[in-house]
């Protein structure tokens, strides 16, 4: 069980592991206003963990996944998403992230400002 959790956390620290990919379909979000006016408030879904996030205007994070509660904090420094999480007692890394959105109501989010892997979520 104990190597499980090692690697869900792993997986979740950079809320999905996929490699970055180039893609038209997503346009990068540089502006603080415009990334709290499309995520703030909403319902952050990424199905394959059973992850379910808010992202409050209050700087908090909060949600679930695998069953498990989900807890954090972030700001927008120098045009990334920058946040540190707690996930059922187990501390995920902080770190900033380039956040792209899509036309169909999808948010990606790339570890490493950009340079790592991603995870993209679904917007509810």
């Amino acid at each position: 069980m104990e190597h499980l959790k090692t690697a869900l956390i792993s997986s979740f620290a950079i809320w999905l592991s996929t490699p970055a990919t180039a893609s038209n379909d997503f346009v990068p979000i540089y502006e603080k206003a415009k990334f709290e006016e499309l995520v703030v408030g909403r319902t952050l879904r990424l199905g394959l963990f059973g992850v379910e996030l808010t992202v409050s205007n209050d700087g908090t994070i909060a949600g679930k996944a695998i069953g498990s509660d989900v807890s954090g904090t972030w700001s927008w420094e120098d045009g990334l998403f920058c946040r540190t999480m707690d996930w059922s007692g187990y501390e995920i890394e902080y770190n900033c992230q380039l956040v792209e959105a899509s036309a169909d109501q999808k948010v990606r989010f790339t570890v490493d400002g950009g340079k790592g892997r991603s995870g993209t979520f679904s917007i509810r």
